[in-house]
Formats: C-alpha cells, structure tokens, sequence
C-alpha cells in the first residue's frame, strides 16, 4: 500500500473497524441463535415450563413453532 492511500484511509478506518465489528458480532449472534445446541436448551426450556405449569398449552406451541423456525430459517413475520 503507498503511503498517500494510506494517508486518505487513516481518517476512515475508526469507522470500517467498527462497521467489521459490527458483522463479527452478528455472524455470531446468527450462529448461536441458529445453533442446534441453542434449539435444544429453548426446547428443554419450553419442557421444563410445561412440566412446572408456567407455561399455557398455547404459549407452549408457540415457543415450539418458534424454535423449529429458527431450525428451519423461517423469520418471525411481526403482527
């Protein structure tokens, strides 16, 4: 790299190098929140909830639904 370039991007890189964090940082937000290991607790959880009465029948389906749709790819469509 010369030094004139150099030069021109020193003023820019506290900004790409934050703009790179931010991807790192939701590369790995995307792989734990689509993990298996991740689908497992939720669905322990959501089992635990229902055994321990915390959880409605509805609100277990739910949690289910949204969990396998992690799995799958599907995206949560807001109401």
């Amino acid at each position: 790299m010369n030094p004139l370039t150099l030069l021109l991007r020193l003023p820019l890189l506290p900004i790409t190098s934050l703009i790179r964090l931010a991807e790192i940082i939701d590369e790995e937000a995307q792989q734990e929140l689509y993990s298996p290991l991740a689908l497992r607790r939720a669905l322990e959880d959501i089992d635990e909830a229902q055994r321990s009465g915390q959880a409605s029948e509805d609100e277990v389906a739910e949690a289910e639904r949204e969990a396998v749709g992690r799995l799958t790819g599907e995206r949560r469509r807001t109401r």
